[in-house]
């Protein structure tokens, strides 16, 4: 796969992400418990792609377990942060997963780190900053510190991603939402929902469209692209996740808002535009697809 396809696959999937607004917005899921919503979501995530999974897919692998982990660890972490801090926070404090994945990139996969890409991510950190700073409501250290740990484990599965992309995207995407689910149902058997057949079908949709398919665009697209540029790509889910919201008219966008997602579009413009190709390092050190080149000291298998 090419790394121009690869990163067309991302911008589906952040753009897939970003619906998760109006999903949770809605009048028919609005008084779900976060949990409940979570636990549901991963189940109908993991049972559509059941038929599609090989059995010669299925096998174990060391970085399996990791993955799942984290994976399970973000919806968790995020979904605490939730209740404890406000939304805007919560949702761009987990999007320190960029800054985080370069770090995690450079440490396990041996990534050189790329010019653009590094003035790129500073911009999305200032972007950040301004909304988290800037936004109402009730924030708290515990939730916001909560929040960026859920963006350590974001981190941390798209590195496993990264890492495992030898192996079938379904496969994965299937164990990080069975994990999601197993891990969240005992909240769902302690607190078992009354739904009627519009929600459970709204649900059904919110697993398929929000997650299980961008997540397996995503795991295809981090085949050929690395993990500091596919960090990048996925900004775009919190940029347009309070746009698509807006013009839905369920809520209103405060400036601040406006000014910390224009200063995270912007950087991504300007990688890949004014600042494509520029890098750090030596291009030799580099491999076609953005890791150390095969044969150096650092594997990136697991």
């Amino acid at each position: 796969m090419s790394a121009t396809r690869g990163r067309w696959l991302l911008v589906v999937a952040a753009l897939l992400w970003s619906t998760t607004g109006l999903f949770v917005k809605a009048d028919a899921l609005r008084e779900i418990p976060g949990p409940t919503l979570a636990c549901l979501r991963a189940l109908f995530a993991a049972a559509c792609l059941v038929p599609f999974v090989r059995i010669a897919s299925i096998r174990f692998r060391p970085g399996l377990v990791p993955m799942a982990g984290a994976f399970a660890a973000m919806n968790v972490l995020f979904l605490t942060a939730m209740t404890l801090t406000t939304a805007a926070a919560a949702v761009f404090l987990q999007y320190t997963a960029t800054p985080w994945s370069f770090v995690l990139g450079l440490m396990v996969l041996g990534e050189t780190w790329r010019r653009g890409n590094l003035a790129a991510v500073v911009l999305a950190v200032a972007g950040i900053v301004v909304i988290v700073a800037g936004s109402s409501g009730q924030q708290t250290a515990t939730g916001n510190l909560l929040a960026i740990a859920s963006g350590l484990a974001f981190a941390a599965v798209i590195v496993s991603l990264r890492r495992l992309r030898d192996e079938s995207p379904i496969f994965l995407v299937l164990v990080n939402q069975a994990t999601s689910c197993l891990v969240l149902l005992p909240w769902l058997a302690w607190h078992p929902p009354s739904l009627s057949l519009e929600q459970w079908l709204l649900l059904a949709a919110f697993g398929v469209i929000q997650m299980s398919i961008p997540y397996l665009l995503f795991a295809r697209g981090l085949k050929s692209v690395s993990v500091q540029e596919a960090s990048l790509i996925a900004l775009l889910e919190p940029v347009l996740t309070p746009a698509w919201v807006m013009m839905a008219g369920w809520e209103t966008v405060e400036t601040v808002t406006w000014l910390g997602g224009g200063l995270i579009g912007g950087g991504l413009l300007l990688r890949y535009t004014v600042w494509a190709g520029t890098d750090i390092g030596s291009p030799k050190s580099v491999g076609p697809a953005g890791g150390a080149r095969p044969g150096s000291a650092r594997r990136e298998g697991p």
